[in-house]
Parts: C-alpha cells; sequence; structure tokens
C-alpha cells in the first residue's frame, strides 16, 4: 500500500508489509459476495487475511453506519454525510486495518475512500478535491494496492438489492445513482494504476474468477 501525509511519518505506525484490496461499485453489484469469496480463497492458500465492511467494523463506526444507512435518519446533508463516513474510516483504519497491515495480512475491504468521491463527491455534488483532502487527513493518504471496481449496468444492481429491504442510499433516485456510475468509470482513469474494473454480469462464481485473476497480478 502507499501513503502519504503526516501519518506516513510517524514512527508509532509502523512499516506496513501486509496488501490492502479493496472493492468498489454501484449498489447491488456484488462487492460483499466477492470481498467474502476473494478472503476464503486466499485463506484457503495459507494467507492471514481481514475483511472490513464500511461503514462499521469498529463501535464507533457501526452506530454511525446506523445513522448513515436508517432511512429514518433523513434528509442528512452532503458534508455531513461525507464527514461521517471520513469519521468510520479513520476510526476502522486506527483500530484495524493499519494493525493488520503491520502484522503483514492482507486487507480486503467492502468499499473504501473511492466510495466517497463517487458517492459523496459526485453524487452528493460535495467534489472531488473536497472530498479527496478529506479523507486524504481522515487516512494519513492510505491507498490500496488494488481497487476492484465491480461494473454493473444499474438496473440490474437496483433489482438485485432490492431483493431486502433498501437502506437510505439504495432509496435515492435513478438519477444519483447513474451519477456514481459515472464517477466510477472516472476514477478507473484517475487512478489506473491502481484500479480495475471487472464485469460484475453473471454468475458470482464466474465473476470471482474474473477478480481472481486481477488479485493474482496485485500480490
Amino acid at each position: 500500500m502507499k501513503e502519504a501525509g503526516t501519518e506516513e511519518q510517524s514512527p508509532e505506525l509502523g512499516k506496513s508489509t501486509g496488501k490492502f484490496i479493496t472493492f468498489e461499485g454501484t449498489e447491488g453489484c456484488g462487492k460483499t459476495t466477492q470481498a467474502e469469496m476473494l478472503s476464503r480463497h486466499l485463506r484457503s492458500e495459507g494467507r492471514e487475511v481481514v475483511m472490513v465492511r464500511e461503514p462499521g467494523g469498529t463501535v464507533v463506526g457501526e452506530k454511525i453506519r446506523e445513522i448513515l444507512l436508517d432511512p429514518r435518519s433523513g434528509d442528512i446533508a452532503p458534508i455531513t454525510e461525507a464527514l461521517l463516513f471520513a469519521a468510520d474510516r479513520a476510526q476502522q483504519l486506527r483500530d484495524v486495518v493499519r494493525p493488520a497491515l503491520r502484522k503483514g495480512s492482507i486487507v480486503v475491504a467492502d468499499r473504501y475512500v473511492d466510495s466517497s468521491l463517487a458517492y459523496q463527491g459526485v453524487g452528493r455534488g460535495c467534489g472531488l478535491e473536497a472530498v479527496k483532502n478529506l479523507n486524504d487527513w481522515a487516512t494519513g493518504g492510505l491507498e490500496p494496492d488494488l481497487t476492484i471496481i465491480l461494473d454493473l449496468p444499474l438496473k440490474e444492481g437496483l433489482a438485485r438489492a432490492g431483493r431486502g429491504e433498501w437502506d437510505r442510499i439504495e432509496l435515492e433516485s435513478l438519477e444519483f445513482h447513474r451519477n456514481v456510475r459515472h464517477a466510477y468509470q472516472a476514477l478507473k482513469n484517475l487512478y489506473h494504476q491502481r484500479v480495475a474494473v471487472v464485469d460484475a454480469l453473471g454468475d458470482p462464481g464466474v465473476v470471482h474468477e474474473r477478480v481472481l485473476a486481477e488479485v493474482e497480478k496485485a500480490i
């Protein structure tokens, strides 16, 4: 993983020797399923794997998750939403992600900073630069070794997500989700050195093989 900012120079962090893999994409694209399948595969090879999700994963993070995803939270201001996601991320990095990376584990994350760039930066109109600066501060500039964007047509993804109870963000308009998908396509161009776009159509096992092909290049 690549680090920048003030935390990179903090001696208490120690040297990170693990690998950091993140999954991104629009609603219903199969991020959680693919993150779990990859984690199981890597463990079957004898690797130490820590899987995390956003928001959540810590006591503080789970409370933030409840606020962010509960439809009863209502109309949260875009900047408030961006700050809450960044706060959750900062807590999980300190408590879970960085310690795992220092021990040499592979961290598999169900969402990371690119989600905020797409959803709050573009979808909510907060601006890519503002959201990036906020998250650079929250994460100390920690970047993944590999980001897998699972690409799926919006109607297919929302149909999949609709099989259960929709959360506050899933309930957003089709235009909002369309803007988020376009943002992910732009992020592929901005961060081509670490981003791989994987076709998420088809059986989960088939998609898993596509994911493995990209992971093997990175680790």
